[in-house]
């Protein structure tokens, strides 16, 4: 296999100190080493996407990965994906929802994406975060319709926070995640993710992202509001940290230069300790 899996404490040390590592700690052991699992798959599929290796051979790379994923579903999984194996069974992940991770995942591979339509970014978001939901609602217990709408919403307000707060080092890559609607009411002419990111008008393009992802936070929240409180605890802290950082992003203005917002180690551990003994 081209990209393994990786073990759960090379998986721990890469999600150190982040929200999602912290979010994950308060679950069960057999949930959190499922968790763990689906890190370690999209981890290594995203390093494939964001790699330098030529382009052809990163898709020859994700191709692999679909050929491993059809190897685990047909009951012969190859070596390093016996934990991810083991997390399928139990928690009954979805096939597709792999498929879908690394079809976002080809969409970076195949060329720099620059100015998409928002009908691209929205499938773009449905495949590299709201697919991942659709993996974690399984093993966080929430049924069916509730943790698809769940995924849906928040796995989207998660990628638009983070295509906020990574304009810069996207550009830097050659990428620009703003979708042209929004750049062309704000009046920016072009796709050069660098240009786009030093236009003092780009803060008019982030705030119909800023909008948008407002918008599918409170929906997600209305989701997890009908849920069992302790299914949806790892949600909940998931995306109280990321409205944090999108809270700071438009407090702090989009004017050029910009400092990268985090949240503090101290806001995390509130959050987790206010969600971990429900």
């Amino acid at each position: 296999m081209t990209s393994p899996a990786q073990d759960n404490a090379t998986i721990a040390t890469r999600a150190s100190g982040s929200s999602f590592y912290l979010a994950m700690r308060i679950l069960p052991k057999p949930q959190r080493e499922a968790m763990f699992e689906i890190y370690s798959f999209c981890r290594a599929v995203d390093d494939i996407a964001d790699g330098d290796a030529p382009r052809p051979r990163r898709q020859e790379q994700l191709a692999q990965w679909r050929r491993d994923i059809d190897a685990l579903y047909a009951g012969q999984p190859v070596a390093g994906t016996k934990g991810l194996a083991r997390a399928i069974a139990q928690f009954g992940l979805r096939k597709e929802d792999f498929l879908a991770v690394i079809d976002g995942m080809e969409m970076d591979a195949i060329a720099d994406i620059r100015a998409p339509s928002y009908e691209t970014l929205d499938l773009y978001c449905d495949r590299v975060a709201s697919a991942v939901g659709r993996l974690s609602v399984k093993v966080f217990g929430v049924d069916d319709a509730a943790g698809i709408k769940l995924a849906y919403h928040l796995g989207r307000a998660l990628q638009l926070t983070n295509i906020l707060r990574d304009v810069d080092e996207d550009a830097g890559m050659g990428r620009l995640y703003l979708p042209r609607e929004a750049l062309d009411q704000a009046g920016i002419a072009g796709n050069d993710p660098v240009a786009v990111a030093a236009n003092p008008a780009v803060g008019r393009a982030c705030e119909m992202l800023v909008k948008e992802a407002r918008r599918h936070f409170a929906e997600a929240d209305a989701v997890m509001k009908q849920c069992p409180r302790r299914a949806v605890r790892a949600p909940r802290i998931m995306g109280e940290a990321y409205r944090r950082v999108l809270d700071d992003m438009v407090a702090r203005g989009w004017t050029s230069p910009r400092h990268r917002v985090h949240v503090s180690r101290f806001y995390l551990l509130k959050v987790v300790l206010l969600n971990a003994f429900i």
